[in-house]
């Protein structure tokens, strides 16, 4: 592990990683954040979802360092009277893992039909890209709320997993259109190379060239488009659930505590919607850093 880290460390990327202020700043804010989201239950100072702990005559104090604030709510509490800290640890944790599980699948649907559509060419090509084109014809958050809404009427009960379910399927289903169209055309330049038609003329399966040999040519454009689509992802999910088709009440977002806080921000409880609204910026700012530097850092012409 020791020697692998090593090696990236002194490699091409590796180099114009520790030379990029940007890239390092954003590195560490993601990290910070991705952390905080993942052992929130061990680094946040309050459990938030414990309503023995809740205290109502604590709702909506302000951060500690007003008057009116107490030391023990760095960051003021909500209408309910939870640590806004602690909440959006548990928010943020809500909101990457709705937004990398909807581009993991995004990527594993867009460059599997991206790859047969570029390498098989003909009708199996031009029925896979005007399927793209009639997805691209529609905006993605109405594309989002759509699917959203018809699985929330499918499963008006449904359980936390049904609802998280049904949230990254909406996503997915809007994202995927992106990787099918850059793999498709990275496909259409790598097949026609000479070692694609020397696996040929030796009788390789079309399968296996596809796996073995087209794919990691490929898949460059993918990690960096994968990458800032995260942010995006995390940002329509934000969205969704301020729009209140999202993850439910009971497993805030991102979204959801904006959504919260607006109806108390003209009444001058700003801290309930300004905070997770900043940590939402920050983290998308964050990742789409990164997936910056990463497209400049694979890109030796951009150096």
């Amino acid at each position: 592990m020791r020697q692998t880290l090593a090696r990236w460390f002194d490699s091409d990327i590796g180099y114009s990683f520790r030379t990029s202020p940007v890239a390092i700043a954003a590195a560490v804010i993601a990290f910070v954040c991705v952390f905080c989201a993942a052992f929130a239950d061990v680094v946040a100072p309050h459990n938030p979802f414990d309503l023995t702990t809740l205290v109502l005559s604590d709702a909506r104090l302000p951060p500690a360092w007003r008057a009116e604030g107490s030391a023990k709510y760095l960051l003021g509490t909500d209408d309910q009277g939870r640590d806004i800290l602690s909440v959006l640890m548990y928010g943020a944790r809500v909101s990457l893992v709705v937004g990398i599980a909807s581009v993991v699948l995004s990527v594993i649907v867009g460059v599997s039909l991206g790859l047969l559509a570029g390498f098989r060419g003909g009708w199996v090509d031009a029925f896979l890209m005007r399927l793209c084109d009639v997805m691209l014809s529609f905006p993605p958050i109405l594309v989002a709320l759509l699917i959203a809404g018809v699985g929330r009427a499918l499963f008006p009960n449904a359980q936390n997993s049904v609802a998280f379910g049904v949230l990254i399927l909406a996503i997915t289903l809007t994202g995927w259109v992106q990787y099918a169209r850059t793999v498709r055309g990275s496909t259409l330049v790598e097949r026609n190379k000479e070692y694609v038609q020397a696996a040929r003329v030796t009788g390789v399966a079309p399968l296996r060239i596809m796996v073995r040999h087209v794919l990691p040519n490929v898949m460059g454009p993918v990690l960096v488009l994968a990458t800032i689509h995260v942010a995006t992802a995390i940002i329509t999910e934000a969205t969704l659930s301020f729009l209140g088709v999202g993850v439910p009440p009971t497993q805030p977002s991102l979204g959801t505590l904006i959504r919260v806080g607006n109806d108390y921000l003209f009444s001058g409880e700003w801290w309930i919607t300004v905070f997770p609204g900043l940590m939402l910026i920050l983290i998308a700012l964050s990742v789409n850093l990164l997936g910056d530097w990463l497209r400049d850092a694979l890109n030796p012409r951009l150096r």
